[in-house]
């Protein structure tokens, strides 16, 4: 398999290339075929990339290979967790994303006193590795509330709504129509037909010593405030509130709320048909076999 892209990189005035925009990809047969303007300048560079598969599996080794691995999540050429973005942050520059396009972070405070001067002021969105989704790439059919709160390298499938408190990272994203409300962190993939409560979180890769990659499978609750730090099979709910971590202890109860017997969360990850929640005259958090079945409201997710 050849992978043929093609883009447009901007520049600090050092010559550092800030980001690429990929319209153009060739990637077997799902391409991408935006016109390239050709606009090279002092702040521009045409770039142009021929890739073999082998080379989704190396680590990145400069800023035009982080925007492309990027782009082909985004473009939904690739799954979240199936390529080596080992690199990734070394490589991306740090950069102050405005209103005038990505500035190198030793340009900024000149262009902010001369924009000033010439009453064309400049507005900085953010200073980050990262940029927003919505600067390179429009989903089809998804809706976005805040842009500001997904980063280009996002997996967003048709049908996916994200509401102002939800949060999606890089490298992570939707498997099918979804509500958003909740923060889906690096690595995490969500299931078709799952719903993320407001304010909820899952735990990734990055920081803070997790190593497992967390999922949530389909028709899925994840309640409000409530926080995952293990996987979740297909029709399961974690009520509003409840934190599970790999470590928490849970009693397992049959019909009769008889206690069958205790587990570490950790034990279950991956299991379907779970419904967990705390009891809250003795603070356990227990689980039971989920009778309850979750359906999101079509209305909300046909974003044509």
């Amino acid at each position: 398999m050849d992978i043929k892209a093609k883009g447009i990189a901007n520049k600090s005035s050092k010559g550092d290339i800030l980001d690429v925009f990929y319209p153009y990809i060739e990637f077997d047969d799902k391409n991408i075929n935006n016109e390239v303007l050709n606009l090279e300048s002092k702040d521009k560079e045409l770039v142009k990339v021929e890739w073999t598969k082998s080379d989704l599996a190396r680590p990145i080794e400069d800023v035009k290979e982080a925007y492309l691995k990027l782009h082909l999540l985004s473009y939904k050429l690739v799954l979240p967790n199936s390529i080596n973005l080992e690199g990734l942050f070394n490589c991306l520059p740090n950069v102050a994303w405005t209103n005038k396009g990505p500035i190198g972070i030793n340009d900024i405070d000149l262009k902010l006193q001369k924009s000033k001067y010439e009453n064309n002021d400049i507005f900085i969105k953010s200073v980050d590795k990262f940029p927003c989704l919505t600067d390179y790439i429009i989903p089809k059919n998804v809706r976005i509330a805040d842009a500001s709160r997904v980063r280009l390298g996002a997996y967003l499938s048709e049908g996916t709504t994200i509401m102002h408190e939800g949060f999606v990272n890089f490298n992570a994203g939707t498997l099918g129509k979804a509500m958003i409300e909740g923060r889906i962190s690096a690595g995490v993939v969500i299931g078709n037909n799952s719903d993320l409560g407001g304010g909820s979180s899952t735990m990734g890769t990055l920081s803070g010593g997790n190593e497992l990659t967390i999922s949530i499978g389909k028709n899925c609750l994840l309640g409000a405030n409530a926080g995952l730090g293990i996987s979740l099979g297909d029709n399961c709910i974690v009520e509003a509130g409840l934190y599970l971590t790999a470590g928490t202890k849970i009693e397992l109860i049959d019909d009769t709320k008889k206690t069958q017997e205790i587990k570490k969360a950790s034990e279950l990850s991956g299991n379907s048909d779970l419904l967990f929640l705390r009891d809250s005259l003795t603070g356990k958090v227990i689980a039971k076999k989920n009778k309850k079945s979750i359906n999101l409201n079509e209305e909300l997710h046909n974003n044509d």
